[in-house]
């Protein structure tokens, strides 16, 4: 029989009040104003997501701010919230101009400045094709945060990436005949090297602005990765890969792949000292692989060591992967416009109003000018991968503190963990498990990362929609997962460059690969065990700030005698944030006819209770109560000091 955790919630709604849309909508309908914002006010008791809350989260979100704009009002009554609005997603446009909305007082100068804007884009906006379609993006309201941010540096750097790309394909040549140097760098004019490695040199030094070029598409690339990576941390973290957005998480983790594979595939194309250094690398990996590992040396090779892999990776840096890429976005974005997401989150708030800052186009734009402007200033200023200081590829040299890839280090920093002496010899064939085990792990890793939101939900049987991001304190175990995994990827990142830590810090060599051994092992349980105790810690805390309000420093003394000390109340939106979150119940499955339960419901239930142990539970109304209680004495005895 199949089983599902239960979500359960509170709200501090009073008995037989009216609650969300029914009291704001008969207030409305009377036209009291004030009672429909005093009956939005008794909504913001909702504690946690149950069956009925998806119905109020946009009135929720419209009672938290409404008290602090009122209290933040300026100059001639204009109301100024801290950073949040409310937009109508869809209904009825007003043709008000911006200074009647806004309810501010200008200038006769300015307003009739802002008169004549406003009727140029009301006319633009309602007589024009154009202005229709730009109006539908105009409207698309989501969350302006720090985390978009890392969502327009990825679009902004890959575009970048392509662009200059595009143009590098133009000048580079991927051909391995050997030709004789007589460029413009004398040191290494009358050198034999391969036509790939000249083209490469031309555009350094010969293409106008091809070095400049060269330097934005490695400094873009870098970028992409980054921001990438810290995309899908965030991700993870808040769990806003539950569904309806799993295949969001896909899409990312298929976009790391893509732009590591692109990234490997381009550092050998250069075919200079430190693109071959990679080869050999790669032929070594190739030829590690039990049966078919001389078949792939040959495939990628082509039977040329090292310059033939450069006709085989060169298209697939070029055009294949750069391809997948751009699908994956293009199916991204196919999904923001026909917003799936926006509009299922619009019909779990129950209604047309959501509570968003609106990121306009101009704004976006200036944020992927300042990302490009940042590229460009840093591909100015700093060189990275000198080619023509590392000398043509030569199969019998190597280039010396030679390193890979930032993002690929991990997989360099498994093997150099490994013991030595971890090969034998089965079948007629030497298996060096000294490689295997290295890939082995660092694979598993990354899939156990990317099959997480299925595991999760097999564990917790949780199958609702979830559309609001979680604060990672009110997850212990997810979080601590997270630390552990990304304490596990920092040791193998580290253990790359175990080499030149040692070199620089002094320490022997042997004692840094013990040091991160131990790292590697037993620094994901620590990073587990703390993480999950600090995330409880966080919540008992957010808990005595719903009970008690701030601290304020202050002591006062009662005519009993009794010494209470003087807290700061909480307004309705941060208590709403504290206390907004789901508590679900271990997975609990009925056993079949016979009584019986299997061993796999047997461990899903059992790892069920684990995830779900020691839950801090939301503030309940009655304590909410009893609290206010509290804080109406202690309110009382201090104004009477």
């Amino acid at each position: 029989m199949g089983g599902r955790g239960r979500v359960e919630g509170h709200h501090l709604a009073g008995p037989g009040e009216p609650f969300g849309d029914d009291a704001s909508d008969a207030a409305a309908a009377a036209g009291d104003d004030d009672g429909a914002r005093h009956a939005l006010h008794r909504s913001i008791g909702r504690l946690s997501l149950g069956p009925r809350a998806p119905a109020h989260l946009g009135l929720l979100s419209l009672a938290a701010i409404a008290e602090p704009t009122a209290r933040r009002a300026g100059p001639g009554g204009c109301h100024r919230s801290p950073g949040y609005g409310v937009i109508k997603v869809r209904g009825s446009t007003s043709r008000r101009s911006s200074s009647e909305r806004s309810g501010c007082h200008v200038s006769a100068g300015s307003a009739r400045g802002s008169q004549i804007m406003d009727r140029l884009a009301e006319a633009f906006q309602h007589r024009t094709r154009a202005g229709a379609r730009l109006r539908r993006w105009r409207l698309h309201a989501f969350t302006d945060t720090w985390s978009v941010l890392l969502g327009q540096i990825l679009v902004a750097s890959f575009l970048v990436c392509i662009l200059t790309g595009a143009f590098l394909t133009f000048f580079y040549d991927p051909s391995i005949a050997r030709v004789i140097y007589d460029g413009p760098f004398d040191s290494l004019r009358g050198v034999e090297i391969s036509r790939a490695y000249e083209s490469t040199l031309e555009i350094a030094f010969e293409v106008r602005g091809g070095f400049l070029m060269r330097q934005l598409h490695r400094w873009s690339a870098n970028l992409m990765i980054a921001a990438l990576m810290m995309l899908i941390l965030r991700v993870f973290f808040t769990a806003q890969f539950r569904w309806p957005r799993t295949g969001t998480w896909l899409v990312l983790f298929g976009a790391l792949f893509a732009g590591m594979g692109a990234g490997l595939t381009g550092a050998v194309l250069p075919d200079d000292l430190l693109a071959g250094s990679s080869l050999a690398v790669l032929d070594g990996l190739l030829k590690s692989v039990p049966v078919l590992g001389a078949t792939l040396s040959t495939l990628v090779f082509q039977g040329n060591f090292p310059g033939g892999a450069i006709a085989t990776l060169y298209p697939v840096h070029a055009f294949v992967l750069p391809g997948i890429l751009l699908l994956l976005g293009l199916w991204a974005l196919a999904s923001a416009i026909a917003g799936r997401d926006r509009a299922d989150a619009g019909r779990a708030t129950g209604g047309h109003n959501r509570a968003a800052r609106v990121t306009p186009a101009v704004r976006r734009l200036g944020v992927y000018s300042f990302v490009v402007g940042g590229l460009i200033l840093v591909s100015a200023t700093v060189t990275v991968s000198p080619v023509w200081d590392h000398g043509p590829a030569d199969p019998g040299n190597t280039s010396a503190g030679a390193g890979a890839l930032w993002y690929l280090a991990f997989l360099d920093g498994a093997q150099k963990l490994i013991p030595p002496g971890w090969e034998f010899v089965w079948l007629g064939r030497t298996w060096a498990l000294a490689l295997l085990v290295p890939l082995a792990v660092s694979g598993a890793f990354l899939l156990a990362a990317m099959l997480y939101p299925f595991l999760e939900r097999w564990i917790t049987g949780v199958r609702t929609a979830h559309h609001r991001p979680t604060r990672p304190r009110n997850a212990p175990n997810r979080t601590a997962i997270g630390v552990a995994g990304v304490t596990f990827y920092g040791a193998l990142w580290a253990a790359a460059g175990i080499d030149t830590l040692a070199l620089t810090f002094g320490v022997a060599f042997e004692v840094l690969v013990w040091a991160l051994r131990a790292v590697l092992l037993l620094g994901p349980v620590v990073g587990f065990v703390l993480t999950r105790r600090i995330c409880i810690a966080l919540q008992r805390k957010d808990r005595e700030l719903v009970l008690h309000g701030h601290e304020t420093g202050k002591v006062v003394r009662s005519s009993t005698g009794e010494y209470v000390e003087v807290r700061t109340p909480l307004d309705a939106y941060e208590r709403w944030r504290l206390v907004d979150y789901e508590i679900i119940e271990p997975l609990t499955i009925e056993p079949d006819a016979n009584g019986r339960l299997r061993w796999r419901d047997r461990l899903r239930m059992a790892l069920s209770r684990w995830y779900y142990r020691d839950q801090i539970q939301p503030v309940t109304p009655a304590e909410l109560r009893a609290a206010q209680e509290r804080d109406a004495i202690t309110l009382a005895l201090t104004s009477d000091l």
